[in-house]
């Protein structure tokens, strides 16, 4: 297949683009142009994807069997595309987010269950809306949260900050919300895994890790992952409800239950996450922090000792 990556040369696309790349598929990518392709010598076209009439012109004359639109974060990023090749394509794979479930008291998360009006993400589910309103032969991947090399949000690297420099580990609301976490590579194959897929045609997919882990557990497997013992790591628990911290962000996830059933991917993709959640970190962390440095960096822990010294 000749296939539209939107995007391609940051964490999800990168991956994402390798793995197409050794199936044989022709790869293209859209972007701005400022990083190097993640393999060497495919096509990249530059250009602005909010700039509709620019995407527009330079995507005009293109013909492709399908588009991978990872960035799309609003609505109007993504109906250009659809205006210029409805029709045209075979498969349109959007990557959401398990970030648009309402919360609820019954979990886990599954595919049919109702979405957030008031989400920050409601881009993202008035983008799926709109794509089976087309009548577009999509299929739309909702991650939870998403880890391993190239991430540039902080999540494990906000616990190896703290561990590698034997600091204490602040985790809200005494450490029992369960969260999940789905390795990088295992979301690209999943992705992968759509194309030729009758039975992915319209549907959704929730991806990430096969296991539900407390943020307790988490900062265990971060330890485990680095070569620490868990037992010796330093955690003390806070109420972020009773401190004075504004807008400001002092743990990376929310604070709340928040996992998902991938069960139906692994039925309907024949897919399965092939890291467990140490595994992934371990190569999160070897392969990511350490070889970019950042143990060395200088990291900013002036909100946590403002934890610490309320606590």
């Amino acid at each position: 297949m000749r296939i539209l990556i939107m995007g391609g040369t940051r964490f999800i696309g990168v991956s994402l683009t390798k793995i197409l790349v050794s199936q044989g598929h022709e790869v293209v990518l859209f972007n701005r142009g400022n990083k190097p392709a993640p393999v060497e010598g495919i096509q990249q076209i530059h250009g602005d994807r909010k700039d509709a009439t620019q995407l527009k012109e330079k995507l005009a004359g293109e013909k492709f069997d399908a588009i991978f639109d990872n960035n799309g974060r609003e609505l109007a990023d993504t109906k250009p595309l659809v205006e210029l090749f409805k029709g045209k394509i075979s498969h349109f794979v959007y990557v959401s987010s398990a970030g648009v479930y309402l919360p609820s008291t019954q979990m886990p998360h599954t595919e049919e269950d109702p979405v957030d009006p008031n989400s920050r993400h409601k881009g993202k589910f008035e983008t799926e809306k709109y794509l089976k309103e087309q009548g577009i032969p999509f299929t739309s991947i909702r991650p939870v949260y998403i880890y391993g090399p190239g991430n540039y949000n902080d999540l494990e690297a906000w616990f190896f900050d703290r561990l590698i420099r034997n600091k204490t580990i602040l985790i809200p609301a005494g450490g029992v919300h369960f969260t999940q976490f789905g390795h990088i590579e295992d979301l690209a194959i999943a992705m992968a895994a759509v194309l030729g897929n009758e039975k992915a045609i319209g549907q959704i997919y929730n991806i990430s890790g096969d296991r539900y882990v407390t943020f307790t557990r988490l900062a265990h497997c971060c330890a485990e992952a680095m070569g620490k013992n868990p037992a010796d790591i330093d955690i003390k628990y806070y109420d972020p409800t009773v401190l004075n911290l504004g807008k400001r962000k002092a743990f990376p996830m929310r604070v709340q239950h928040f996992f998902a059933d991938i069960s139906k991917a692994k039925n309907e993709l024949n897919w399965q996450p092939k890291y467990d959640l140490v595994s992934g970190l371990k190569d999160s962390f070897e392969n990511d922090y350490l070889a970019s440095g950042r143990d060395k960096a200088d990291i900013d822990f002036s909100l946590d000792e403002e934890i610490l010294s309320q606590i």
